[in-house]
């Protein structure tokens, strides 16, 4: 029986072009059928194409829920990111390229990467950072953000990177959970035209800090000033970046490291509120994401390639750092908003350098649809190639305007699922094979398998259950840094008994012809008169409706139903809320997936409450829908959003 209801139906197929397969990576099935039969052998021959010091002995020993990958085996992240790039004709090929918000522009070699990247790494160690010692990084969107998690894998520091949106208390907490001894930050940062003060936001986080012996501070010069911006230095503890770097060799070997060294924690939200340090180890991860790089973006030696994320959450570690760097690309890389100082920013980035993959979430696409097309149409896109999508699922028409505003009906879109805890892209397009569907992340990536389950473990064959992944992948997280039942409880206690299935906490549905649909968070299923209907279905109904930019829609007590459906919805522009606008929406859901869908609230917002990743945070529109006090709220990006949208619901009550 299926544990949740399958409303929305999608049937439209986009194959790849007959031009794009014929030049392709991969262009057949003979990849994904190879890894089926064995994908324990495709990992390993994955695994050989990075430099490795020594050979590993054994490819994989599960003893679930724990894993080892490559054991004997040794390398290190940095080489396989720059060092092995250096020799050849890559030594000279653009591998940053870099624009802040204001307008400046640094580009960088490959070579350029590999000095400051050996420079950087002697910093570290002359403040005493050894390996195993943990150094956080919380800096803007500059290229020394990516030196400095490079610097952190040369020398065997295990690195957290905390995004420079987050607060001095989160900035804190993530510092304390694993004792870090360095802090690197920078004078502070720009956002929106305004400046972000990350020295003072790291001294008051560092006030509680006792393990921090010291801080490297990053000067980010203002654009065509040179001055340095208000950073207070504390003598002895706080040293300039650059001030350092000239006291500091040129060359550091790179540490050996074990394929099961740690290289990076990564802490993402946890139910409990207390973030989990996400624990990621050096041979598996680097496996993966360089991998999913080559296969998923199709990456060729001419690419210039767009990953929007910023590097503080996992999709910035590996498909703006780890995974791209070690395939030998050219990455931009942009401090600011994408709506500074025009709607057109990152188009026009796109057209100056010549974008031709370009990697984005779902939020962001919603928002440039909520803007309009006039903005894309400004700029000359021709060399867009694929558009890829990440963070959430997508609604089928966000996928739509996507795939013919920006790829102008040419580009294949590679819709991708995975979480921090994965490390890597799980189930994804290989834009060359497989024929796409809007809204449909469609099948898993090679030597990656996964099933739709039931509450008891059963394998749903068509319909809707509860996503599994069923056999290790040489990317997952290892443990929960300090917390190791914790990594048991949260993600394979699922099904009691079988601790060899990994739960990955959202619902989804396989269809008619196997492809794969992401429901959303099982903790936002939506339990109406008896049926379980994702939310996601529900928002996709509403994108549907030509006035809707975005929607997020939550469950509150009914007393006869169990729950009725609250929705939060954004117009696009040109569009005016209205009572008639609302009963038209109401009756578009039902139409377009049934009458049991349809929404008892409707409330127009400007905005909706967003992670500083860009996640609609559904918890706290359930909070205001139930009329109850607001939960944690330190991950929120614009904090008024919330409180505009409680009195609005507070006065249609």
């Amino acid at each position: 029986m299926s544990d949740i209801d399958v409303l929305l139906q999608e049937h439209r197929l986009f194959p790849p072009s007959p031009a794009f397969r014929a030049a392709a990576r991969v262009q057949d099935t003979q990849l994904q059928d190879a890894a089926a039969s064995d994908p324990v052998e495709f990992w390993a021959r994955e695994a050989s194409e990075l430099t490795w010091s020594k050979p590993w002995d054994t490819v994989m020993h599960w003893t679930p829920p724990h894993v080892t990958w490559f054991a004997g085996g040794e390398l290190n992240a940095s080489v396989n990111c720059v060092d092995r790039h250096i020799h050849g004709s890559r030594r000279n090929k653009a591998a940053i390229i870099w624009e802040g918000e204001p307008g400046d522009r640094r580009t960088y070699t490959y070579w350029d990467v590999y000095r400051e990247v050996n420079l950087a790494a002697n910093m570290l160690k002359k403040l005493g950072v050894v390996k195993g010692d943990r150094v956080a990084i919380y800096l803007p969107m500059i290229p020394e953000a990516v030196f400095a998690m490079l610097a952190c894998a040369r020398i065997g520091a295990v690195h957290t990177v905390v995004f420079g949106g987050f607060s001095p208390e989160s900035l804190r907490d993530r510092i304390n959970d694993c004792g870090c001894k360095v802090l690197i930050t920078a004078d502070g940062g720009y956002r929106r035209g305004q400046i972000v003060p990350l020295k003072r936001h790291a001294d008051k986080a560092v006030a509680e800090c006792p393990t921090i012996e010291h801080m490297l501070v990053v000067m980010r010069r203002r654009s065509g000033v040179g001055d340095e911006m208000a950073a207070e230095m504390q003598e002895g503890r706080d040293h300039w970046w650059h001030r350092l770097k000239r006291d500091v060799p040129r060359e550091c070997a790179p540490e050996a490291m074990s394929a099961e060294d740690n290289l990076f924690i990564l802490y993402t939200s946890g139910t409990t509120g207390k973030p989990k340090g996400v624990v990621h180890t050096t041979g598996g991860y680097m496996t993966g994401v360089s991998a999913t790089s080559k296969y998923v973006f199709d990456l060729k030696e001419e690419d210039v390639y767009w990953c929007t994320a910023d590097i503080g959450w996992i999709t910035g570690h590996s498909y703006l750092v780890y995974g791209p760097l070690a395939n030998g690309a050219t990455c931009i890389v942009y401090e600011g908003a994408p709506d500074w100082p025009e709607k057109d920013r990152l188009w026009e980035i796109c057209e100056r350098y010549g974008v031709t993959i370009f990697y984005t979430a779902p939020t962001a696409i919603r928002a440039f649809m909520k803007w309009g097309a006039s903005y894309v149409e400004k700029h000359d896109l021709s060399q867009l190639r694929l558009l890829g999508s990440v963070g959430e699922p997508i609604n089928p028409e966000a996928w739509m305007w996507y795939h013919e505003t920006v790829g102008k009906q040419h580009c294949p879109i590679v819709d991708t699922w995975w979480q921090t805890e994965t490390g890597a892209i799980m189930i994804t397009p290989l834009p060359g094979v497989t024929s796409t569907k809007p809204g449909s992340a469609t099948t898993p990536f090679p030597g990656v398998r996964v099933a739709v389950l039931d509450s008891q473990g059963d394998q749903i064959g068509v319909g809707g259950g509860l996503l599994a992944l069923t056999h290790p992948w040489p990317s997952m997280l290892r443990t929960i840094w300090g917390d190791d039942q914790r990594y048991i409880d949260t993600y394979f206690s699922k099904w009691p008994g079988r601790p060899d299935l990994y739960f990955a906490g959202d619902g989804a549905k396989r269809d008619e012809d196997g492809y794969l649909w992401i429901l959303g968070r099982v903790d936002d299923v939506l339990n109406v008169a008896g049926h379980r209907i994702g939310t996601m279905e529900v928002e996709s109904a509403l994108v549907d409706h030509p006035s809707v930019a975005e929607a997020a829609v939550v469950g509150k007590t009914h007393d006869i139903k169990g729950q009725a459906i609250a929705a939060f919805v954004t117009l696009r522009n040109g569009f005016t809320a209205s009572s008639s606008l609302r009963d038209e929406l109401r009756e578009h859901v039902a139409m377009k997936i049934g009458a049991l869908a349809r929404p008892d609230d409707i409330l127009f917002s400007a905005d909706l409450p967003k992670t500083r990743s860009g996640k609609i945070m559904r918890r706290l529109l359930r909070d205001i829908a139930e009329g109850r006090a607001l939960g944690d709220m330190s991950t929120l990006a614009d904090a008024t959003v919330v409180d505009g949208l409680r009195a609005q619901y507070e006065a249609q009550e």
